[in-house]
């Protein structure tokens, strides 16, 4: 009977290191796509490294982000691309950075372009949302900037999808396999 608290401590250990040793821990760093409808719902986002992504915001999910400690919001839609509100005053009335980085074609998804994001991310001075339209151009190149920072091209792609890359997933393993 003596030797019952030290067992059940041996055992419990192991269970904790075995369940430790199977935890995925391959999103960690990942930058998710936040779902809009949610942010307003909850009135609550939250960073993955600094970082949201996400579809075009409205005024209400903007104010959600700003409330959160977001201080800088990038967007990288074209001056031509509906947006349905002035953004640029929004972001300013809220206290937060507006950053324009316009990328358009699917040739400016390269590795010259990730390092600007890489850049205008690094010198946010808190939290950041990158967005598009839908987050596809987001995801695509923040797959690239993945790479970039040392992920294999499988990780960088599981990024870029995360961070809702979808139609660009072609191009960026074009520029991935230096086509």
């Amino acid at each position: 009977m003596t030797n019952l608290p030290k067992t059940f401590l041996q055992i419990l250990a192991v269970a904790v290191l075995s369940a430790t040793a199977c935890a995925d821990t391959s999103n960690t760093g990942a930058v998710r796509k936040v779902d809009l409808a949610t942010v307003v719902r909850d009135g609550f986002v939250e960073p993955i490294d600094g970082i949201s992504a996400a579809g075009q915001p409205d005024t209400a999910a903007f104010r959600v982000f700003a409330e959160q400690g977001y201080t800088t919001v990038i967007d990288i839609r074209t001056e031509s691309e509906d947006r349905g509100l002035d953004e640029a005053a929004v972001i300013s009335d809220l206290g937060m950075e507006y950053v324009v980085f316009e990328i358009d074609k699917p040739e400016e998804i390269n590795f010259e372009n990730a390092r600007v994001l890489d850049k205008l991310i690094a010198n946010a001075e808190g939290p950041v949302l990158v967005h598009c339209k839908s987050s596809n151009r987001v995801g695509a190149l923040l797959a690239l900037r993945e790479s970039l920072n040392g992920a294999d091209d499988a990780a960088a792609l599981r990024y870029g999808k995360e961070a809702g890359m979808s139609r660009l997933e072609g191009r960026v393993k074009e520029v991935l396999s230096g086509q």
